[in-house]
This record gives C-alpha cells, structure tokens and sequence, in this order.
C-alpha cells in the first residue's frame, strides 16, 4: 500500500454482525489504497459504524460521533443507528454522510465523494480473507440479516429489516476462504440463525459437487466446515425451535464436537420474568 495514501479512522461498534459491517467496508477502502490509521489526529477522515440497539448503545454511538467531530470534523456515520437518520442529522447536521447498516456500497460512495483516492492492483493488495478485526484465530460468519419475528423487546427488525439469507454455497466459499487462510473457529452468526434459508425456501445449491440445502443443518454438515478444530456455532433459537436443526444434530455424531452456544436476546430483566412465569406457572398447576 501506498505510504501517502489517503487515511481513514474508523470505529466499530456494536454486535458482531456490524463487526462484519465494518471488517467489509475496510476491507474495500484497503483495496482502493487507503490506509486505517488507529486514531482521529492523524486521519483525513473518521467512519464510525454505530450501535441502535439500546439506549447505552445510543448514547456511546451519539458520543462517539460527537468525539470524531470535535478530534477530526470530517466524520461518516454508518451502522443501526445511521437508519434514523434523522435523530443523527439533527444532532449533527455537519456530518458528511449518513447511512444504515449493511450500507458498503453507500459508505464507499461518500468515501469516493469526499475522499478520493487512485486505486493500484499491484500496490494496494489484501489478502483474499480481507481485513479482520478479530485475532487471527477465529472470525466471524454472517450467513443472514434480519429477522422475522416481531417480538416486543426487540426493534432489531426495524433497524435491519426482514429475514434474507445468503444462497449456501457463497456462504461456504466464504468459509473455506477463512480455513484456507488459517482460521481455526468460526462463529457462524446471524439475528436468527436458527431460521437461515426460511426465506430461500430452503434453496438447494451446489458447491464443490454435493448438492446442499440452504438451511442450518446443512451447512453444519458440510465439507469444510469439519476442518475446523474448534467451530463454534452461534444459534440463538426463537420460542418456535426448528427441529430438523435439533434433531438432525443430535443423530448426526460427526457434530458431535460442535460447541452449540444458545444465545439470547432480551432485556435486562429477562431472565427474572422468566423465572417469575415459571412460578406462576407451577402455583397454578398446584391449584388445580
């Protein structure tokens, strides 16, 4: 890469779905020769992708943006909170640009606006996996965006839409791109993962030969997958569990070894009103 390049600061904050926001818009700016530098100072620009989730997430988005303005002044806002746009442009109207989550195209277009830089193939090289923002050890999977519940707690459909899983064979090259590059666990991430493919209608696609299903059962099975030592696999399952997931796992031994981590997301108080209905629910069975 070119040492006079362009510099862009960014900050990442955040769920590690927007980490892999951020791992792609970076890995883009190094392929068209800007340089990352670690703090605003020496920055020609800052990117912060933010976090809408709740209120403390907000308020560090809000703060941090406030931050890049007063260290740097040239600052683009991207991530959950970027979609109300209008809560940000009003606080902020000196921002260069504004933009939601999974917005690559759009960040690199006010890059490109305010930033230009030349691009050289045979300076600016990335590695084939791109840029990383976890250690070399492991890294992130993104096989969905959004979700299709509309459970009251959450407004992450709001910020991120519904459901739209990625065809199975993209996500495998993707996988074996990351194996290839020494990646030994992979955190297979999504806000459902559980319900990956319900939106494809569990579209059959080929990769390497063998016919796969676009569902979680499917891809856990597959090939490449098995080189990793450990995969940990994130699945976070709804109230209505999918059971060709569950099943499929437990009749298949060469899963065995997979770490299944359920991940939940509720309020903070959740776990309390849970344990609270169980009560109730067992007084009133004691009752009758």
């Amino acid at each position: 890469m070119k040492a006079d390049g362009p510099k862009v600061g960014f900050v990442s904050l955040g769920c590690p779905k927007a980490t892999v926001d951020s791992e792609q818009i970076i890995t883009q700016l190094r392929a068209e020769g800007y340089q990352i530098v670690p703090d605003y100072d020496a920055a020609d620009m800052v990117i912060v992708n933010t976090c809408g989730f709740i209120d403390s997430a907000v308020e560090e988005s809000l703060e941090t943006i406030d931050e890049a303005l007063h260290q740097n002044g040239r600052v683009i806002v991207t991530g959950c909170l970027g979609s109300r746009a209008e809560v940000v442009n009003s606080r902020f109207p000196q921002l260069l640009a504004v933009t939601g989550p999974q917005a690559r195209d759009e960040v690199m277009q006010a890059v490109h606006r305010h930033l230009p830089a030349p691009h050289d193939p045979f300076v600016d090289l990335v590695p084939e996996q791109g840029v990383r923002l976890t250690p070399r050890h492991y890294a992130y999977l993104k096989i969905s965006e959004g979700c299709n519940h509309r459970c009251s707690f959450c407004i992450i459909p709001s910020l991120r839409g519904d459901l739209v899983s990625r065809p199975i064979d993209e996500v495998m090259d993707e996988a074996q791109t990351l194996v290839d590059a020494g990646i030994r666990e992979i955190l297979v991430i999504s806000q459902d993962t559980s319900a990956y493919g319900v939106d494809l209608a569990y579209q059959t696609r080929f990769w390497q030969g063998q016919p796969l299903q676009s569902r979680f059962y499917d891809l856990a099975r597959a090939g490449s997958v098995r080189h990793l030592d450990p995969t940990a696999l994130r699945l976070p399952l709804p109230p209505r569990r999918r059971r060709d997931s569950i099943d499929g796992r437990r009749r298949d031994t060469a899963l065995s070894r997979y770490s299944v981590s359920a991940c939940k997301q509720a309020h903070p108080q959740g776990d309390e009103a849970a344990r609270q209905s169980r009560s109730r629910a067992r007084a009133h069975r004691q009752v009758a």
